[in-house]
């Protein structure tokens, strides 16, 4: 059985005493949950938070992710982060956000290369896919999805992949307020995620890999997504900043 993962990422918000008041408020409840073995949780901060989050998450079984990471192990790269560097303190790292796609111009070819970086210094990736909103509405969201599928898993042996943990964000959801519908999302995830991987790879493996949904998810929506028998849990954005609702997003990832 894939286990469900719901990941939280803060994205650029919080100071140092917000990070760990949020940490806080979310340990003894998701600690609970943890410990039950039927789901999981990764609290992914700004960089400069990861050491004081994974102090306080020591032990407890929260996982901790960074938001992103540089392929090369050092350089004179000013202002990255190797992924040696965050290893110290995260076991997750977020690769190929929509965010870092857009905003920053990541291509495919570079989010395969940090891919095949985290991999190789053990960092746990995971891999955001989506399509933006003119895709989706042409009809052409599988062949972008499993074009992204392709090429971010370019050179990956299987047991590689079975590692990864991919996110489908369709850009058209995130931080719009606007969700895919819970049958939507399993289509694209079933269909094209999974169909990609199959057809790369095996049947077999296509069923081991987590995938997660990840665009406005809400307490209120979660229920949606998490019944849907492709969907493996959430990556949270704006709702992972606040600790009951991130708790109740949680909740709905064990099984009914």
């Amino acid at each position: 059985m894939r286990i469900p993962i719901i990941a939280g990422n803060w994205k650029m918000n919080t100071n140092l005493t917000s990070a760990a008041e949020l940490v806080n408020a979310l340990q003894t409840e998701l600690t609970a949950l943890v410990a039950t073995g039927k789901v999981q949780t990764v609290l992914c901060p700004p960089f400069p938070y990861l050491d004081r989050v994974s102090a306080l998450t020591r032990g407890t079984g929260i996982g901790v992710g960074a938001q992103d990471m540089y392929f090369e192990s050092k350089g004179a790269f000013t202002g990255e982060v190797a992924p040696s560097m965050i290893l110290d303190f995260a076991e997750y790292v977020i690769i190929g956000h929509s965010e870092r796609r857009q905003l920053f111009h990541e291509t495919d070819e570079l989010v395969n290369k940090k891919i095949h970086s985290a991999l190789a210094n053990n960092l746990k990736p995971i891999v955001c896919v989506g399509e933006p909103l003119e895709t989706y509405e042409n009809g052409e969201t599988d062949v972008w999805v499993r074009g992204q599928v392709h090429a971010a898993i370019k050179g990956l042996d299987a047991e590689q992949v079975r590692g990864l943990i991919i996110a489908y964000e369709p850009i058209w959801a995130i931080g719009t307020g606007k969700a895919a519908t819970g049958p939507g999302a399993n289509a694209v995830i079933g269909i094209s995620i999974r169909g990609a991987l199959a057809d790369l790879y095996s049947q077999s493996v296509a069923a081991d890999v987590r995938i997660q949904y990840g665009g406005s998810v809400t307490a209120k929506n979660i229920d949606e997504f998490i019944v849907q028998p492709d969907i493996d849990g959430a990556l949270v954005g704006g709702a992972s900043l606040k600790a009951d609702e991130f708790i109740a997003i949680c909740r709905a990832g064990l099984p009914k």
